[in-house]
């Protein structure tokens, strides 16, 4: 019996993929072998911890990188979310150009006896704005969220510009042919183009401020920025200088902070790209999914921190380990296997970087496997044996 303690809400069709006579799921789990999360930081990783699974895209809630050296694959739900946040973005993109917020606001703050009707004929054109049809779009970041944003933008006429230099081949094929797309040489450039900013990349060591002092020296003047995915991306510094020089004409985000709170041309909202039961749903199915195949058959999708490796599970004896990228480990285990008189059936490696995961079946049933061997092996990070 795997237990599986749940962060925050989880929506119920999640917790419904973890069959109840191999798994207990709850918020008063204590030493889990499993989380499930969305949310809410983790801290303390224990003893008995095996996966986290995120009911979303990022995991800077996470402590990936203790999590790795641990040998404890960190699952998120890349694109569950895309087309709930896509249409946030496409309604960001029509606050940005429009003025509606300031219009709402304003319309708010009357009277009820006012003399309504003459106050709106007498102010409206205070709240203007052009259309963005015929008008470029600049999109970062063609993953999931980024390429639905930029086929709906293209089809509302609007000229899209796409750069994501990580772009994956599956990818490509779900983005028209008519969104233009640059090089990383061309980036720089391709600012100066843009009326609209969209971004859709995920906030790691190398993307933090990316959008700095020098990013909106390269800006067209009066440029509308949409931020629906790390408020670290961006220099807030450098990015209320920017506003208050005029460079930037309106910014849209989804992660507020005190520092952008009150500015008339700072639309803030609280983190709700994803929030539709929808959108919910899915993270919540797909992360409860990922959890169970992994902890009953050790079958890795979507782990930020570890290669993906599906092995058919025929019900044999399993032996599944994380270990270092070095030589001799994957010799190390058949050696152990072979001398101990277990024949391999299946064997599947695949590495990311400076990490391997490694999937085993052996056809003996009758005796114990070498396991304190196996865990002795030189560049180990983890081993299981299902």
């Amino acid at each position: 019996m795997y237990n599986i303690l749940t962060l925050n809400e989880i929506a119920q069709k999640g917790i419904n993929e973890l069959p109840e006579d191999r798994f207990t799921a709850g918020k008063e789990i204590s030493n889990p072998e499993g989380i499930l999360v969305r949310s809410a930081k983790i801290t303390d990783l224990g003893d008995n911890l095996l996966a986290i699974a995120r009911a979303g895209a990022g995991v800077n809630n996470i402590p990936v990188s203790d999590c790795t050296k641990q040998g404890i694959p960190v699952f998120n739900t890349p694109g569950a979310n895309a087309h709930s946040v896509k249409e946030l973005v496409i309604a960001s993109l029509l606050l940005a150009s429009r003025d509606v917020h300031a219009g709402i606001n304003w319309t708010q703050s009357l009277e009820p006896n006012d003399d309504v009707p003459a106050l709106v004929e007498k102010n409206k054109n205070k709240f203007t704005g052009p259309e963005i049809m015929g008008k470029t779009l600049g999109v970062v970041g063609l993953g999931a969220i980024g390429g639905l944003v930029a086929n709906l933008s293209h089809r509302m006429g609007v000229h899209v510009i796409g750069f994501d230099p990580y772009l994956t081949i599956d990818a490509a094929w779900r983005i028209s042919n008519k969104v233009e797309k640059v090089t990383a040489e061309e980036e720089s450039s391709m600012y100066g183009r843009l009326d609209y900013l969209t971004v859709h990349i995920p906030a790691t060591d190398k993307t933090k401020h990316k959008f700095d002092a020098d990013f909106f020296k390269k800006c067209k003047p009066g440029i509308k920025i949409i931020n629906f995915s790390r408020e670290e991306l961006f220099d807030n510094d450098a990015l209320l200088d920017a506003l208050e020089a005029g460079i930037v004409g309106k910014y849209v985000t989804d992660f507020p902070s005190a520092k952008l709170l009150g500015h008339p041309n700072i639309i803030t909202m609280p983190h709700i790209g994803s929030s539709t039961p929808e959108a919910e749903e899915n993270c919540a199915v797909m992360a409860g999914s990922q959890i169970r195949d992994y902890l009953l058959y050790g079958e890795i999708r979507n782990s930020v921190n570890f290669p993906p490796c599906r092995l058919p599970y025929v019900g044999k004896n399993r032996i599944c380990i994380f270990h270092q990228n070095i030589p001799n480990v994957i010799s190390s285990l058949t050696t152990i296997l072979g001398s101990s008189g277990f024949n391999i059936s299946e064997m599947l490696s695949r590495s990311s970087g400076d990490v391997v995961y490694t999937m085993v079946d052996v056809d003996d049933h009758e005796r114990d496997l070498p396991e304190a061997e196996i865990l002795a092996i030189n560049g180990l990070l983890r081993g299981r044996f299902l």
